[in-house]
């Protein structure tokens, strides 16, 4: 198989969707690997380390699209993008499907085969290829989060770790999955107060375990997230349902009652965002300000440590591209967890979140993603 990785086009976006490292277990297994010239160079993959795990240097994406049998990516192919795409193509990348209609009709529109890499499950229930992005971005969270409580960044001026003798910041996180747990680890090692909500008493207790003490939990309801809000320095959110839109679980009259200068931080704002008033920001503009309350809803934080980023997705996801490379479709057949992947088939969605969010408005009908790729 022909496998194609374009250079990345969203703003700030540096990652690149196969390492050289990857790119030389696609040659090895019998693969052809075309990468866009420079695609890897800002975080120090030069086009001869791609050279020398054995890609083709091709010098435009419009080449790349036209003539590889599966595209790999990190990032939602943007409009353009989604034009060159074509039927019978594979496209293997986070694709974020339900709170971007204008994306799913283009796909649509396109024919393409869109695997998912946030849909992707394991025989545990978990989600291995948004794990490692996950992990970096709950990590990222309570770094931007303090950054952004410094005065001259609109925040309040407040340390989260406080110093002897003044009390410490306040951090609310609401959601206990990959990026809740990780923004907790940073937010604890940085000496602040800690709180975190999540609606499983299973997983709860497990934080219990993890934390033993250090981190208050709650469970989350809409009046603990009220009166936690209005306490807190800085608000992560980190709630997740697995390829739906995000749940708004902090309104506009929330964020009014909240101390001014500080920050909110939404995770999810990949899957549309979890506080009313979040909209997508990007790395050059990170930030806005609504009701005196800093707003940091880039929706593409690990972007900012791209080359981490890179190396940890790739990680997970080479072994589901390899298995994509060798069999095609015959793979999604054979494997359910890499089936769940699947978002997009020759115009059909094949995702029930994304259909119940999206297939009325789109007018694009439901197909069982087993049913699908029979077609």
């Amino acid at each position: 198989m022909l496998i194609g990785v374009p250079k990345e086009i969203k703003n700030h976006e540096y990652r690149i969707g196969l390492s050289p490292a990857a790119v030389q277990e696609y040659v090895n297994r019998g693969h052809d690997v075309m990468v866009q010239r420079d695609g890897g160079t800002a975080i120090g993959f030069t086009n001869e380390d791609y050279e020398a795990a054995g890609a083709r240097i091709v010098d435009s994406p419009e080449e790349i699209f036209a003539s590889a049998d599966m595209i790999v990516k990190v990032k939602e192919p943007q409009p353009n993008e989604c034009k060159m795409l074509r039927e019978g193509q594979i496209l293997y990348t986070y694709l974020h499907l339900a709170p971007d209609p204008e994306q799913t009709r283009l796909l649509a529109e396109a024919g393409v085969t869109a695997i998912a890499y946030e849909t992707v499950t394991d025989n545990r229930g978990g989600l291995p290829l948004l794990a490692p992005m996950s992990e970096v971005a709950g990590r990222m969270s309570i770094q931007a989060g303090a950054h952004h409580l410094e005065k001259v960044n609109g925040g309040s001026g407040t340390l989260l770790g406080g110093v002897p003798g003044v009390a410490p910041g306040k951090v609310l996180i609401i959601g206990g999955g990959v990026v809740g747990t990780q923004a907790a680890k940073m937010a604890v090692g940085m000496g602040a107060e800690v709180t975190l909500l999540d609606r499983s008493l299973v997983r709860l207790r497990e934080l219990d375990d993890i934390f033993m003490g250090r981190v208050k939990l709650v469970y989350s309801t809409a009046q603990a997230i009220e009166q936690y809000s209005q306490q807190a320095d800085l608000v992560v959110g980190a709630v997740l349902i697995p390829g739906a839109a995000a749940p708004k679980l902090l309104t506009r009259e929330h964020i009014k009652n909240m101390k001014p200068g500080s920050v909110l931080v939404d995770v999810a704002i990949d899957q549309g965002g979890c506080f009313e008033t979040s909209k997508a920001t990007t790395h050059q503009d990170p930030t806005y300000i609504v009701d005196d309350v800093v707003h940091y809803c880039v929706a593409n934080m690990p972007g900012g440590v791209a080359r981490t980023s890179t190396i940890a997705l790739n990680n997970a996801t080479l072994p589901y591209g390899l298995a994509l490379a060798d069999k095609g479709l015959e793979a999604l057949a054979q494997d359910a967890n890499l089936r769940n992947g699947l978002n997009m088939h020759r115009g059909y969605i094949t995702y029930k979140a994304v259909h119940d969010d999206l297939g009325a408005q789109l007018g694009l009908d439901y197909l069982e993603p087993l049913a699908a790729i029979k077609i």
